[in-house]
């Protein structure tokens, strides 16, 4: 099911995207992977955070992330270039931070299995930052997802003053096991 709230210009397919894993992987996860094979030939980026390049299994604190995050685009992209964010879980959760910060020039946000809140803890949101969101957002998740339904994911991005576009996928949990082509292909449809 895909529920779109406003329009979205994304821009040229020359703005490069910047992709980021979950807390539990790295940047050769299989659906960042298929991301970046399914968004040729726009340049794309996968990246690890400074933990898992250093072998800890453990993430950093969220300022050490969001700061490799900015790091990353600066050296790899260039100071001030226009740049597409995204990632999974935790990597999606970070990006959006960055976005909220101002602190590049971010023009779109994909989040995929975005954790609104830790499993069974549906009171401890991680939606601080989303009034702060104005570039055009996708959120891509599972109808199963442990870290927030469909009902709680719309409550929470109806705080977003940009665009918002959803994509669930039916019968889907948080890993989105097998669905990575799926994925891909909503990204670059969304892209486009």
């Amino acid at each position: 099911m895909v529920s779109f709230r406003g329009s979205v210009v994304v821009g040229s397919s020359l703005v490069p995207v910047l992709l980021t894993p979950g807390a539990g992987s790295d940047c050769n996860h299989a659906s960042l992977v298929a991301i970046e094979e399914r968004l040729r030939p726009r340049l794309v980026h996968r990246m690890n955070f400074p933990y898992r390049d250093a072998g800890k299994a453990f993430p950093d604190k969220a300022p050490v992330l969001i700061d490799a995050i900015c790091s990353r685009v600066d050296t790899v992209f260039g100071v001030g270039s226009p740049v597409i964010l995204g990632g999974r879980s935790m990597g999606g959760r970070m990006c959006s931070m960055v976005a909220a910060q101002g602190r590049l020039n971010v023009v779109a946000l994909v989040l995929i299995g975005y954790p609104l809140h830790p499993p069974k803890k549906p009171d401890t949101l991680r939606t601080d930052h989303f009034s702060k969101l104005s570039v055009p957002c996708l959120f891509i998740s599972g109808s199963k997802d442990a870290f927030g339904t469909p009902t709680e994911l719309a409550e929470a991005t109806a705080l977003i003053p940009g665009v918002v576009t959803t994509h669930t996928i039916a019968g889907g949990d948080h890993s989105l096991r097998k669905q990575g082509s799926v994925v891909a292909d909503t990204i670059a449809e969304w892209l486009a």
